[in-house]
C-alpha cells in the first residue's frame, strides 16, 4: 500500500484528497487531505466517491459512434476524430462557421486545460457559437457586471467581514457562494462566528447554514427581487448609506430611491410572507453602521434568485446592497489573494463601467446578443431548429449535459435534428444518448491539472494553488483522449492555428499536458515550477499587495432605465396568482451530486435512490400524503410524479427538488418549466423557480389553492 496526494474538481471548493493504492496501483480508498492548508481535511462525498466513478462498470472507455439503428459501435480514435472532422468541415462549407457551436459543461470548467482550448478552438474556427451552463445557470450576474459597473479592487474577504448576507444559496452544501470560504465551508463558517461574524440567510428552508444564522428570513420563493427592494427602501430611508462612497462612486441614488418607494416593508411583507419588523431588522443588521465605523462584509446569493421570476433585477438590487453601503476595498486595503496561477494584476479603488455588450454587435434572429463572448444556452435549441445565418448544425458538448439542463420538454428534439452532435464524457448521458460520437476522457484522476483559474480571486482567499498529476493509470486497455486534445486534433486536420497564452501551437509535434500548463503559466504570479514542485496544496509565500488608488471616474449605474421599468412593473404585480396554485416550487441542492453527474453510482443511489419533492408535514396532511407515496405535481407547463419527502425544515406551502435528475433515474423537473414563456429579454433565463404547482397524491383528486 501507498498513499498518494490529488484533488477533487467536481467543483469550486477543489479539496486536497489522500489516495491509498495497492500495490498493482488500483485506488483503495480516499479521504481528505488534513496536511491541505485550505481544505484541512475536508472532502464531501463527491469527492470521496471518485474511486467508485473512476472504477464504474458504466464508464465508456472507448470512443464510440451512433448508427442507423441509434445503437453504438465502438470504432477507432483516429477514425473518430477524422470522421467529426470531415463532417465538421462539410457543414462549415456549406453553412459557415458559426454552425458549428461548443458548449461548456461544468467539468470543463474544472478541467484547466480543456477550459481554455474549447473557446480557443471555437475562435480559430470563426464560431461565435459558444454556450454555456453560465447562461443557463447565474447569468444574471454576468448581466450584473455589464450592466451596473464593477469593483476593480476585489471584494472584502469573510475573515475581515462583520456581516454576511446569503440569499437563496445553501454554501455549506453547494460550496459556490463567493462571499464564504468555499474550502472547508462548515469550519471556515464556524471561525468566523467565533470572530463575531453576524450571518443572514434568506431562504424558504431552513437550510444547512440557515442553521448557524443569526437571522433567517423566509419568504416565498420567486419574489428575491421584491425583497431585496425592501431591504434597499429601508436602508436609504434609515440613513444607513456610505455617503461619502456614494458622492464618489455612484450615479442614480435619488432615481432609485424614488423607485423604491413602493416597497415598504409592509407592502413587501405582504408579498414576501416575511414580516415587516424582520425586513428591518435584516436591513440593520446588513446596514447600520457600527458605533466606531462602518460594517464590513457583503450580500451574495445563488441559484435561487438568479433561476427566478425577475432574476436580473433581483441580482441587480442585491448587488445595490453592497453599493450604497460602500461594502468593498479602499486604497490601502491588503488583498487577501495576489494571485497564484493569474497573473499579478493591479487591484484599484474604481469603478470598471458598465459595458451592455448584448446591445451592441451581432444579435441573432430573437434579438439576443452576447454576455463575455457567449450566447445564451436556452436558446440553443431555437438556433438548431432555425434556418439562415443563425442555424447551429454541429455541436461539441464538453463535460456536460445541455438537453437535461436546459428547462421545457423540447430540447431533446431538437438536438436530435442536429447534423453533427459529440459528447467528450466518461458516461452516457442523455445528450451522448443522441450524440453521433462520443469520446471518453481520462477522469480527474488520470489527468494532470491544477486549481486556479477564472475564478481564482474570488474561490480563494489566499494565494494558494495545487498541481496534480496522475495518480492512478486509466483502466487497462481503454482508449481515451484528454478533453483539450480532441480540440487539438480537430484544429490540426482543419488546418486551424489554435494559440495559448500567446503561443502558436505546432501541429508537427502533439503537445503534453504538463508542458502545455507551464505554457500558460509563463505569466503567472508564481512560476509554474515552484507550484509543481510543491507537495499538495500550498498556500505560496507572495508579496502582499495593496489597493491602489485608482485613475478612473466611472461610476455604478444603480438605475438605469431599464431597471426603473422592470421595477415598475414589478410594484405593479403586487404578488403571485394564488388562486391558481397552492404552492410555490423551489429549487434545491443535495450533497451528494453535481448538477447533473454522478446519479447513477451504486452507493450514490444507495443514500438518494431519485429526487424527491420535498414538503413540510402539515401540508402532507393535508393533502393525505405520506412520506414515501409517490405524487403528481403540475404546474402551468407540465406535470410529473415523483416520491415525496416530509422535511420540516420546508417552509409551509412550498415543494422543493432538485434539477439535473432524469434519464432513468430521477424525475426530471424542467417538465415543469417552459423554455419561452416568461424567459428574460436580455439573457432568455427561463423562468426554473418561485412558480405555482399543485400537487396531488396518485388517485386523489387535486386541491387547489385557498
Amino acid at each position: 500500500m501507498r498513499e498518494v496526494i490529488s484533488s477533487c474538481r467536481m467543483c469550486a471548493g477543489q479539496c486536497g484528497l489522500r489516495l491509498s493504492l495497492d500495490d498493482a496501483g488500483r485506488l483503495v480508498s480516499i479521504r481528505g487531505d488534513h496536511a491541505n492548508p485550505v481544505t484541512r481535511g475536508y472532502a464531501c462525498i463527491k469527492g470521496l466517491t471518485l474511486d467508485e466513478a473512476h472504477a464504474s462498470p458504466d464508464r465508456i472507455l472507448h470512443p464510440l459512434k451512433r448508427m442507423e439503428d441509434g445503437t453504438f459501435q465502438r470504432i477507432p480514435l483516429e477514425q473518430a476524430l477524422d470522421e467529426i472532422a470531415e463532417r465538421m468541415r462539410a457543414i462549415i462549407e456549406r453553412l459557415g462557421p458559426h454552425a458549428v457551436a461548443g458548449f461548456r459543461g461544468t467539468m470543463n470548467y474544472t478541467n484547466f486545460l480543456a477550459n481554455a482550448l474549447l473557446p480557443e478552438f471555437l475562435r480559430a474556427l470563426g464560431s461565435r457559437s459558444f454556450f454555456s451552463t453560465m447562461t443557463i445557470d447565474q447569468s444574471a450576474k454576468w448581466i450584473n457586471v455589464e450592466r451596473l459597473g464593477a469593483w476593480a479592487g476585489g471584494r472584502t474577504p469573510v475573515r475581515e467581514s462583520d456581516v454576511l448576507m446569503a440569499v437563496g444559496t445553501n454554501p455549506l452544501i453547494s460550496l459556490s457562494t463567493f462571499n464564504f470560504t468555499l474550502q472547508n465551508p462548515m469550519k471556515g463558517l464556524k471561525e468566523a462566528r467565533a470572530r463575531g461574524l453576524k450571518l443572514i440567510v434568506i431562504d424558504p428552508r431552513e437550510t444547512e447554514t440557515a442553521r448557524f444564522a443569526d437571522l433567517h428570513l423566509r419568504p416565498l420563493p420567486g419574489e428575491d427581487a421584491t425583497l431585496m427592494a425592501g431591504l434597499l427602501h429601508v436602508v436609504l430611508a434609515c440613513g444607513w448609506q456610505d455617503k461619502a462612497f456614494c458622492a464618489r462612486f455612484v450615479d442614480g441614488i435619488d432615481m432609485l430611491r424614488l423607485a423604491l418607494e413602493p416597497f415598504t416593508p409592509a407592502a413587501v411583507a405582504a408579498r414576501t410572507g416575511v414580516t415587516a419588523a424582520e425586513i428591518e431588522a435584516a436591513a440593520a443588521m446588513f446596514a447600520e453602521p457600527l458605533p466606531d465605523r462602518a460594517k464590513r462584509g457583503t450580500a451574495a446569493s445563488g441559484t435561487g434568485p438568479n433561476m427566478g421570476p425577475h432574476s436580473n433585477l433581483a441580482e441587480h438590487l442585491l448587488e445595490c446592497l453592497n453599493i450604497v453601503c460602500g461594502r468593498y476595498p479602499r486604497a490601502g486595503d491588503a488583498v487577501p489573494n495576489p494571485g497564484v496561477v493569474g497573473p499579478r494584476t493591479l487591484r484599484l479603488e474604481q469603478v470598471i463601467p458598465p459595458q451592455r455588450s448584448w446591445e451592441s454587435g451581432w444579435r441573432d434572429g430573437h434579438g439576443f446578443g452576447m454576455i463575455f463572448g457567449q450566447r445564451m444556452t436556452a436558446t440553443l435549441p431555437d438556433m438548431i431548429q432555425a434556418r439562415g445565418e443563425d442555424r447551429i448544425a454541429a455541436l461539441i458538448v464538453d463535460g456536460g449535459n445541455p438537453v437535461n439542463a436546459i428547462p421545457g420538454s423540447d430540447a431533446a428534439a431538437a438536438f436530435a435534428q442536429l447534423e453533427l452532435l459529440v459528447s467528450i464524457d466518461p458516461f452516457l448521458t442523455e445528450t451522448g444518448r443522441l450524440a453521433h460520437y462520443i469520446l471518453p476522457p481520462p477522469m480527474m484522476l488520470e489527468r494532470h491539472d491544477i486549481s486556479g483559474g477564472d475564478y481564482e480571486a474570488f474561490i480563494l482567499q489566499e494565494p494558494y494553488a495545487q498541481y496534480v498529476q496522475p495518480v492512478i493509470a486509466p483502466p487497462s486497455g481503454a482508449e481515451l483522449v484528454d478533453d483539450w486534445l480532441v480540440f487539438w486534433e480537430l484544429g490540426r486536420r482543419l488546418q486551424l492555428e489554435l494559440s495559448v497564452a500567446g503561443h502558436v501551437l505546432d501541429y508537427g509535434a502533439r503537445p503534453d499536458s504538463e508542458s502545455l500548463i507551464a505554457m500558460m503559466l509563463e505569466g503567472s504570479a508564481v512560476p509554474f515550477e515552484t507550484i509543481r514542485a510543491a507537495e499538495g496544496g500550498r498556500v505560496f509565500d507572495v508579496a502582499p499587495m495593496q489597493v491602489q488608488p485608482g485613475s478612473s471616474d466611472a461610476r455604478f449605474a444603480v438605475a438605469p432605465v431599464d431597471v426603473l421599468q422592470e421595477m415598475g412593473e414589478l410594484a405593479a404585480e403586487g404578488g403571485g396568482d394564488d388562486t391558481l396554485w397552492r404552492f410555490r416550487f423551489s429549487v434545491r441542492r443535495m450533497r451528494e451530486v453535481q448538477n447533473t453527474q454522478y446519479h447513477a453510482l451504486a452507493s450514490i443511489r444507495k443514500r438518494v435512490p431519485r429526487n424527491p419533492a420535498w414538503m413540510h408535514p402539515a401540508d402532507l396532511a393535508e393533502l393525505g400524503i405520506a412520506d414515501g407515496d409517490v405524487a403528481e405535481i403540475r404546474s402551468a407547463h407540465g406535470v410529473l410524479e415523483t416520491p415525496i419527502a416530509a422535511d420540516p425544515t420546508m417552509r409551509r406551502g412550498v415543494v422543493a427538488m432538485t434539477h439535473g435528475w432524469g434519464g432513468g433515474i430521477g424525475v426530471n423537473v424542467n417538465r415543469l418549466t417552459h423554455r419561452l414563456l416568461g424567459r428574460d429579454p436580455i439573457n432568455a433565463m427561463p423562468v426554473m423557480t418561485g412558480f405555482g404547482v399543485n400537487v396531488r397524491g396518485k388517485g386523489a383528486e387535486e386541491v387547489p389553492a385557498h
